[in-house]
C-alpha cells in the first residue's frame, strides 16, 4: 500500500525510553496507550508536527498500522526520521508491553 517509503519496525524493536507517536483518536488513546507514548491524533499531526523533534528516531503507532504508516509517510518525507510500529498497538499488547488507561479500567486496545 505504502511501498518501500515507509520503514517499518515491529513492537519488541522499539527501544525502552524512545519516542512514541500514537496517532490514533481520543477514546482509542483513553481506553489503552504505551506509558510513557505521545499522543497526536492522526487529523491534528499537520497543524501538530512542530511539537514531534526532528533530532531523534521517532516510533509511530496507530491500532494497526495504517494510519501510522500514513503519518510516517508524511513526516519523513517531511524531513523526519520515522518509523511504522508493526501491528500497531493491537501487537503491543499481544507482546506484553506496557500498558496504562486514561479511564480507570484495566488498559485495552479499541
Amino acid at each position: 500500500m505504502f511501498g518501500s517509503s515507509v520503514p517499518v519496525v515491529g513492537v519488541d524493536a522499539v527501544p525502552d525510553g524512545s519516542y512514541l507517536l500514537d496517532v490514533r483518536e481520543q477514546d482509542e488513546w483513553r481506553a489503552g496507550h504505551a506509558p510513557e507514548a505521545v499522543h497526536i491524533p492522526l487529523n491534528e499531526l499537520s497543524q501538530r508536527a512542530a511539537e514531534v523533534p526532528r533530532d531523534v528516531q521517532v516510533y509511530v503507532i496507530c491500532r494497526v498500522g495504517g494510519r501510522s504508516a500514513q503519518a510516517v509517510q508524511a513526516l519523513n518525507d517531511a524531513g523526519w526520521r520515522t518509523a511504522n510500529v508493526a501491528g500497531g498497538m493491537s501487537a503491543w499488547a499481544l507482546s506484553g508491553r506496557p500498558m496504562v488507561s486514561e479511564t480507570g479500567a484495566e488498559p485495552a486496545v479499541v
